[in-house]
């Protein structure tokens, strides 16, 4: 699995030309999901890349009604693949921890649709649930994760069970990025406030996926790999922590 991806949520305007860019630049994972509306200009543009598939890391997502065998095909066919990377319990359902889903995606693995298995949105209980229930302990949660929204108890957690910790919306939808002590570490690197937060979510151990659609963005995004965040930055990084969250509600830290 690369260290960074792509997001594609919202990305629905020219998305087969921002794929075709992002992969110039660099990026070879990117992450979609059927109610994201990009899976068909996803895979558009992978196709029009030329880059071989094996070189490209693909996050899909099944929702909590579906039936997982028929989603995941749905989902593949949108983007003209044949497997996916890593497939995703988008949320929870609203009751249980998604025993039917997982065995479902387990299902999937064995028939070869796809290659990992994870869950998106689960607390630490409610993963421990489903990972008794099955005996399969999912490989990603991906999770809502910010200087201003994270959990050393949760990634403690996960790292105890080898479990992937995945980030969606670092960049705080663009909320936070006018924060002043963002802005005060950039000037020392003479970087800007989102690479800042890239930065520490890779000196963190985890797996951001900045979303962007405009080339500057995209490559402003990944221009993380020449320089590094001191003990101190990363201190005051974690310091901003709020459990805040840009989706106005409370995340699933548990």
């Amino acid at each position: 699995m690369p260290r960074l991806g792509l997001g594609t949520w919202q990305l629905t305007d020219g998305t087969a030309g921002a794929i075709e860019e992002a992969l110039r630049i660099g990026y070879r994972m990117f992450d979609t999901a059927v109610d994201y509306g990009s899976q068909a200009g996803l895979g558009m543009g992978l196709q029009r890349s030329g880059i071989e598939r094996g070189d490209i890391y693909i996050v899909t997502k099944i929702e909590e009604d579906d039936t997982p065998l028929d989603a995941v095909r749905r989902d593949l066919d949108e983007l003209g693949l044949d497997y996916a990377n890593l497939t995703l319990i988008h949320r929870p359902p609203e009751n249980g921890a998604g025993e039917a889903l997982w065995e479902g995606l387990i299902r999937a693995r064995e028939d070869g649709l796809v290659r990992d298995i994870g869950v998106s949105n689960y607390s630490s209980d409610m993963l421990d649930t489903l990972a008794a229930a099955t005996g399969e302990t999912p490989v990603v949660n991906q999770i809502e994760w910010s200087p201003f929204g994270h959990s050393d108890v949760l990634q403690d957690h996960h790292r105890a069970r080898n479990i992937v910790l995945m980030g969606y919306s670092p960049l705080t939808r663009g909320e936070r990025l006018d924060d002043p002590q963002l802005h005060d570490i950039a000037a020392q690197h003479q970087r800007t406030p989102a690479q800042i937060i890239l930065r520490w979510n890779l000196q963190r151990g985890i797996v951001p996926l900045p979303k962007a659609n405009q080339t500057s963005h995209i490559e402003e995004n990944f221009a993380l790999y020449d320089f590094s965040l001191s003990d101190d930055d990363m201190q005051r990084i974690d310091r901003m922590n709020e459990m805040w969250s840009a989706l106005g509600s409370s995340v699933a830290y548990a």
